[in-house]
């Protein structure tokens, strides 16, 4: 025996790396079952690859490819395109301040902000978040887009719509995560109600939320570019117009600056989460 250790030879200090699967491990049958699906999928989908990679098939998407080139740079088009450009970003920037704001006020009612707190309206509240974000933001632009008319309005609330049931769920899980030490602290001293989530909860959890509103800017970037394709305004309406009559000049320059302005997003997103860090 080892006494300055108090081990033995029955109890080494070390102990062996666990089984890759036993039968006991949920984690194992789990990872097994996902495994069991994705072959399945595979097997089940008829995937024509030899079709896909033919030689014929890859010279039909050159040549598709070849078509792009060149890009229409005129100055009329490039500020079409720029004014397109500058909608689609208003369009989710807007949509996801809007979504921030009402994800907010939603997910306070889904979550239960203590042990002792009954949550009558957790489970309604995270029913409407089911339901806003299991509608595609297509769905939305294209219901909307009969009341609402064409153009970027329709496509502003899809976004917002949307990206309301994501954001609402997940500040709901950040508020329910969130330390509960200084929130204890403060009802044990008669502090109650709003207090105690503007003082106590909110500043903790704050820089969470504010990164997934960065995150959701960014795929908003994306999505409002594609809601033109319904005619809600933006790169989107002008993808489509101009695929639609095969320019493909133009066509060419519209995704280009969509790439531009995805890029940008995401590198100011990416500064303001490291400012915030």
């Amino acid at each position: 025996m080892d006494k300055r250790h108090g081990t033995t030879a029955a109890n080494p200090p070390w102990k062996l790396p666990p089984p890759l699967f036993s039968a006991r491990c949920r984690a194992c049958w789990y990872s097994a079952a996902a495994l069991a699906l994705v072959v399945a999928s595979f097997w089940s989908l008829d995937l024509q690859w030899r079709a896909f990679l033919s030689p014929g098939a890859l010279a039909q998407m050159g040549r598709f490819l070849g078509e792009f080139f060149p890009p229409d740079f005129s100055a009329p088009f490039v500020r079409r395109v720029a004014w397109a450009a500058l909608e689609t970003l208003a369009m989710s920037a807007l949509g996801t301040l809007l979504a921030a704001l009402a994800g907010l006020a939603l997910a306070l009612p889904a979550s239960r902000q203590h042990e002792g707190d009954r949550a009558w309206l957790r489970a309604p509240a995270r029913l409407l978040l089911n339901a806003l974000r299991a509608v595609p933001e297509l769905v939305w632009a294209a219901l909307l887009l009969i009341a609402a008319g064409l153009g970027p309005f329709a496509g502003t609330l899809a976004l917002a719509l949307h990206t309301s049931g994501v954001l609402g769920r997940l500040f709901a899980e950040a508020l329910e995560n969130a330390p509960r030490d200084a929130a204890t602290a403060l009802r044990t001293h008669g502090v109650t109600g709003w207090r105690v989530l503007a003082w106590a909860t909110l500043p903790q959890v704050l820089p969470q939320l504010l990164s997934y509103t960065l995150y959701r800017w960014e795929n908003n970037i994306r999505a409002a570019a594609v809601l033109g394709v319904v005619g809600a305004g933006g790169l989107g309406q002008l993808l489509a117009f101009h695929m639609g009559l095969f320019h493909m000049g133009k066509t060419a320059t519209v995704l280009i600056a969509m790439l531009a302005l995805v890029a940008l997003v995401d590198a100011l997103s990416f500064a303001m989460r490291r400012w915030m860090r």
